[in-house]
């Protein structure tokens, strides 16, 4: 294993899990049924993250880059599983805060995340064409 897929996947995860566990205990918002359904979703919201950041592989890139186009995995299904599970993290997060500030976050990153997504069609349909179009045809968001 090489310091770029420690850094791409295993350190998110890590990073990931520690700050679940440092947010289910702590003493912000109740503890129901709620907290332990948040939980669960974070969970996989974290897990979607990951399996995402591992498929792309080298490819993953802060900012929009068009180096090669992932179809595989995840990503046969999905365009756009990290954005999907970030948003599915933060739904997590706040039905375990219950908090209306992690309500006010999520739904701003959904717009962010969208934004995020038409800019990076646009570059990947620029250098791609009819195949990213084709591409587009057959997944989600």
């Amino acid at each position: 294993m090489d310091f770029a897929t420690i850094k791409r996947v295993w350190l998110p995860l890590g990073v990931g899990l520690f700050g679940i566990s440092e947010i289910f205990p702590a003493h912000l918002g109740p503890y129901d049924q709620a907290r332990w359904l948040g939980l669960g979703i974070s969970l996989i919201g974290l897990a979607g993250v990951i399996i995402a950041r591992y498929t792309l592989g080298r490819s993953f890139s802060v900012k929009a880059k068009a180096t090669a186009m992932v179809t595989t995995g995840i990503y046969s299904r999905i365009r756009n599983p990290i954005y999907v599970s970030g948003i599915i993290l933060c739904v997590g997060l706040a039905l375990m805060l219950w908090k209306m500030i992690m309500v006010a976050i999520t739904a701003a990153a959904v717009l962010v995340q969208i934004i995020r997504a038409r800019q990076e069609a646009e570059v990947l349909e620029e250098k791609f064409g009819d195949e990213y179009r084709d591409y587009r045809k057959r997944t989600w968001f």
